[in-house]
């Protein structure tokens, strides 16, 4: 089966220029020899998640984008966006690499047994720097998928699955007993939702469109708000007053979204207090901001006593706290529900020179519900 693989294989990588401007290019790299615990996956699926985005295409002003060159000389340039170049400046002149995540086939194994029981097996991998058409990992980066499920179906089986049942450990974790999720209509949110009404947990989805609503409704959700009503507050503090959702994670970062959040928090906490001390109520309210979909500054409007927490929350430092047991037994119930529970939808499928053209930059750019990319370097 090695014998197939050729040579070398073609990278994608975002450079920031001393001249102020960020590039995608294609990088020619040779195929690795695999060492004993080692396998070469020839990455199939690979999706672009927000994390994803953050080092490949934020910084930019995608409106100034251009793409010249065809193939492998393929280059897409674009000006970064004004008062980023300080956050860049570590980056300048640094081809990086990214793709936090992908499937494909094991074309490549070590002399291991570990290795060697993986060779020609369609594998998913968490390892970054997968937007690349072959990449050399662990054997224990590789979760083996399921007789029949295909590449495609593996590409997101670790952020957004592992993410969403981090939201629930963490909510058991730390006392909770049901959730308040925004941007709820994401292939994350959804995710959630399915998780939530099989484990038997509330769950309240924070959306901003009618339809977003809609979508959520026929798919079982319970409580879904929408962000636009004018009664969105109201009806945010009766759902928490149903549910004792005193966790919100947060998508959106920017704005005043999470203080609305907290602030309703303390509303349905104080409901049955008659007269409230200096320091509000004694329910803690914890806030968790796990995303930056408003790029704009985190509002904070003190209004919601003295027990509460707002604090980011990200994949790896959960995992690394949860520990390798706990990790393995999550990563399993992603593998075997990943048809059902874990089903990701994507929207677009791309090669790695259609990653580059600015057209479908512009796209993936605007991180826009119901927009989901699903690059294929092996196209």
């Amino acid at each position: 089966m090695s014998h197939a693989t050729p040579e070398s294989g073609l990278q994608l990588r975002s450079l920031v220029t001393e001249d102020g401007h960020l590039k995608l290019l294609l990088k020619e790299a040779p195929v690795p020899e695999p060492g004993d615990d080692e396998v070469v996956v020839r990455i199939e699926a690979t999706p672009i998640n927000p994390s994803d985005q953050a080092t490949l295409i934020s910084p930019a002003d995608v409106s100034t984008g251009e793409t010249t060159g065809s193939g492998a000389d393929t280059v897409y340039t674009a000006k970064l966006r004004p008062g980023l170049e300080s956050r860049v400046k570590p980056r300048i002149g640094k081809p990086l690499a990214m793709g936090n995540e992908g499937a494909g086939t094991v074309v490549k194994a070590g002399a291991g047994k570990a290795a060697q029981a993986l060779l020609g097996k369609t594998v998913a991998v968490m390892d970054g720097a997968l937007y690349c058409q072959y990449r050399k990992v662990h054997v224990m980066q590789c979760l083996p998928l399921n007789e029949g499920t295909s590449a495609r179906e593996g590409a997101s089986c670790f952020v957004n699955p592992l993410t969403a049942l981090g939201f629930v450990e963490t909510m058991r974790a730390e006392g909770f007993k049901a959730i308040i999720h925004t941007a709820a209509a994401s292939n994350l949110g959804q995710m959630l939702n399915r998780i939530c009404i099989n484990d038997g947990v509330d769950l309240i989805n924070i959306v901003r469109k009618p339809e977003q609503v809609e979508l959520l409704k026929s798919q079982g959700a319970k409580y879904v708000l929408n962000s636009s009503d004018a009664d969105f507050g109201k009806a945010l503090t009766a759902a928490i007053e149903a549910t004792g959702a005193y966790v919100a994670f947060d998508a959106t970062g920017g704005g005043d979204l999470g203080s609305q959040i907290l602030t309703c928090m303390e509303k349905a906490a104080l409901k049955d207090t008659e007269l409230p001390g200096p320091y509000g109520s004694n329910t803690f309210k914890q806030l968790y901001i796990y995303g930056s979909l408003d790029l704009s500054p985190t509002v904070i409007n003190r209004n919601f006593g003295f027990s509460w927490g707002i604090n980011a929350w990200l994949l790896t430092p959960f995992l690394q706290k949860a520990g390798n047991e706990k990790t393995m037994e999550l990563r399993q119930r992603v593998a075997d529900e990943l048809k059902t529970t874990f089903a990701s939808h994507y929207s677009d499928e791309i090669s790695l020179v259609d990653a580059l053209q600015k057209e479908v930059v512009a796209e993936y750019a605007r991180q826009a519900t119901g927009k989901k990319f699903l690059l294929n370097p092996s196209k």
